[in-house]
């Protein structure tokens, strides 16, 4: 029993015919392609030619209707091998066709057809059409179509640079995800390789058009003589029976042949099409209503002339009528009526003109968070098709960032700068410059690390990072300068290095409140009670932006921001100070500042003269911020025993640290943040348990003591 509304079963053999048809297609066509070549050579019946040539008209028809209804030339890019593939079949059925008219005198119904139709018993005339659909072929659309997608193809390879820096742009800009980012470079991509494949496609509609006239000449003068010679008719009769057959043959190839070329003029001329040949066409000849207007006016007059009158009258009349439609529709837009109605019909409604828009500049109120922008020299550093990766080291610059302070920085935004020199680049946050600096392209930065055994020649500068002295040698010197000891990098290096350094420098300018915000957002999603329990009954966002940025004004990681807001919510309730708050958080983040500093288990720290220390928690003031009042004489001497102490610390090759006791801790950073900024001041509450600390010096007001090293 059959159930209403069931489906159809499928076919026993798995699916539908027409999906069996679907999946077997690839293989049928494959096969007809390579079939191609055996049409070329065997022969083949009346009837069965019949059948192929009905094909070629009808796979015609189709591919020119589809060029006409695809919004863009990519919607299409089979066309290129498809044209390949049309243009040997119809050359296979040329040749199938005249051997058949030599051999036979006869080649079947579609030719003889086509050619009674074209002749119209006049071969003379028959064939003067036909030279002339050759020649419109060949000198206006196969020509046209062929230097179009010349053309395209030339400027779409030279723009690929320009459309890759845009949308590497955008993504750094945050506009466009890196799916879509690398959708558009995809879509570049394409859009190259399909005009490069129109521009060598176009050669075969020419050379098909060439051949058609060779076959034409073969089939007229071959089938004369094989008339005469071998199936002994009259001159006259030989002349019409194979120039019927000629024609008959070179129109029933052509007519496809033409319609191909002229789908081909179609893909490479709808660059900039916004949805199909028939919209478009409709819409922007319509769009103009005084063109209109004037068409009718012009054909009013001819009909007035005497030319024609009746159909020019008519003419005329068909455009006042489309103008008139077009004019009212115009201005029931303008006045905001519905399509169809009156201007006045609603009343109380004034037929306004439309005001123009006033141009919004509230875009214009807004920076980047952080800008690279790079002299016209550098680009190929931006470019990935001349190999450069400075836009990928970005992205990678922008994760290791998020990996080790535990902060989201902004998108990059890399432009190019026509006003600084072409080896400059510089580096802006929030619309302020920050640094600036050289590199040269095509030169390798070679730096001393202190263990070079030889001088290397170079251009002497300045490493833009650290600043170092280093030198811009050749690239074919890398391997001498890396046997002489020196460290070499390439110039995307030093920028990105530059970039990291900037941006571990400047991370508490790009923690804002939003940034912030959505930090707590992401730890709420997996710790909502830290988060609720913090914010806002205790402390504000801004409170919590400002302890973060105190942490990572000191270059302190702040990824287990899970620790520092349960510090935070036990020790806002009882002072909400950002000071206060901040050294507790330092105190929770022992472990992981010693892990920071310490290596292999030990901790080499500069210490504080206790009396030092002791004339520092006297002079301390809390207020806003915490400050020592000293008098210079004494900020004097702490000066100048704290350069020793680094000095003395740099030529053991350590990193200067000091240690002093918590309450001073921020006074003593404060105060030696001028003479000193990279200099680490920790507290003993910021030593993680078992951690083993050794003093290679001590900070005075005095003559200094000897240090732990001998000195």
């Amino acid at each position: 029993m059959a159930v209403q509304g069931a489906p159809a079963a499928p076919m026993q053999g798995g699916g539908t015919l027409a999906q069996r048809l679907g999946s077997a297609a690839p293989i049928l066509i494959a096969g007809a392609s390579v079939m191609l070549v055996l049409l070329m050579i065997v022969p083949i019946p009346p009837f069965l030619l019949d059948v192929l040539l009905t094909i070629n008209i009808s796979l015609a028809l189709i591919i020119i209707g589809t060029a006409l209804y695809t919004e863009n030339a990519l919607a299409f890019s089979a066309f290129p091998t498809l044209l390949l593939i049309i243009t040997l079949f119809r050359l296979s059925l040329n040749i199938t066709a005249t051997r058949a008219i030599l051999l036979h005198g006869y080649a079947g119904e579609v030719i003889n057809f086509f050619g009674q139709i074209v002749m119209g018993g006049n071969y003379a005339v028959g064939f003067i059409i036909f030279l002339i659909l050759i020649i419109i072929q060949f000198v206006v659309i196969t020509n046209g179509a062929g230097r179009v997608a010349e053309v395209a193809a030339r400027f779409t390879l030279d723009a690929m640079p320009g459309k890759q820096l845009a949308i590497d742009a955008d993504l750094n800009a945050g506009l466009i995800t890196e799916a879509e980012a690398r959708q558009r470079r995809k879509d570049i991509q394409r859009a190259a390789d399909f005009y490069g494949a129109m521009d060598g496609a176009s050669k075969f509609v020419r050379g098909d058009a060439i051949a058609a006239v060779i076959i034409v000449a073969i089939n007229t003068i071959g089938g004369f003589i094989v008339g005469i010679v071998q199936q002994h008719m009259s001159v006259p009769d030989a002349l019409s029976h194979f120039t019927l057959l000629t024609v008959g043959e070179g129109i029933v190839t052509q007519v496809p042949a033409l319609l191909i070329s002229t789908a081909t003029g179609i893909i490479v001329t709808r660059a900039a099409a916004e949805s199909d040949f028939g919209s478009d066409i409709t819409r922007q000849l319509s769009s103009q209503p005084t063109a209109i207007l004037i068409a009718a006016i012009m054909t009013a007059l001819f009909g007035l002339a005497g030319l024609a009158r009746p159909m020019l009258f008519v003419a005329s009349a068909v455009l006042f009528t489309i103008y008139f439609a077009r004019r009212r529709a115009a201005n029931a837009t303008v006045a905001g009526l519905p399509p169809g109605a009156a201007p006045g019909s609603i009343p109380g409604a004034p037929a306004a003109p439309a005001a123009k828009p006033a141009e919004s500049v509230v875009p214009l109120l807004s920076y980047d968070p952080m800008e690279l922008e790079i002299g016209f020299g550098l680009i190929p550093l931006v470019d990935v098709n001349q190999g450069g990766d400075l836009l990928e080291r970005i992205t990678l610059i922008r994760r290791h960032a998020a990996r080790d302070l535990g902060v989201v920085v902004p998108p990059i935004r890399v432009r190019d700068n026509l006003q600084l020199r072409p080896n400059s680049y510089t580096v802006k946050i929030y619309g302020l410059e920050v640094a600036q600096a050289e590199v040269m392209v095509s030169r390798l930065l070679a730096m001393n690390p202190g263990t070079a055994t030889a001088p290397i020649d170079g251009i002497p500068t300045t490493e833009p990072a650290f600043g170092l002295p280093a030198l811009w040698i050749a690239e074919n010197a890398r391997p001498e300068a890396e046997m002489a000891g020196y460290t070499v990098i390439d110039p995307t290096s030093v920028i990105a290095t530059h970039l990291t350094e900037l941006i571990k420098g400047h991370a508490p300018d790009l923690l804002g409140r939003q940034e912030t915000s959505a930090l707590l957002d992401n730890i709420k999603s997996h710790y909502p009670v830290v988060v609720d329990e913090l914010v806002p009954t205790l402390l504000t966002v801004g409170e919590v932006q400002r302890v973060l940025q105190n942490l990572l004004r000191e270059r302190i990681p702040v990824r287990n921001l899970v620790l520092i807001l349960e510090t935070l919510a036990d020790a806002g309730r009882v002072s909400k100070d950002i000071d206060f708050l901040t050294e507790k958080v330092r105190a929770a983040l022992a472990r992981h500042i010693s892990a920071e500093y310490a290596e292999n288990g030990l901790l080499s720290v500069i210490t504080v003269d206790p009396r030092l220390e002791s004339l520092l928690s006297e002079a301390v003031r809390r207020g806003e911020d915490a400050y020592a009042l000293l008098d210079p004489n004494t900020v004097s001497r702490i000066y100048a025993s704290l350069t020793r102490q680094i000095a003395t610390a740099q030529n053991a090759g350590l990193a200067p640290i000091v240690l002093c006791s918590p309450a001073v801790r921020l006074a003593l950073k404060r105060l030696t943040e001028r003479a000193a900024p990279q200099l680490v001041v920790l507290s003993y509450s910021e030593i993680a348990p078992g951690l083993r600390v050794e003093s290679i010096g001590q900070i005075s007001t005095t003559e200094d003591a000897p240090d732990s090293m001998g000195r």
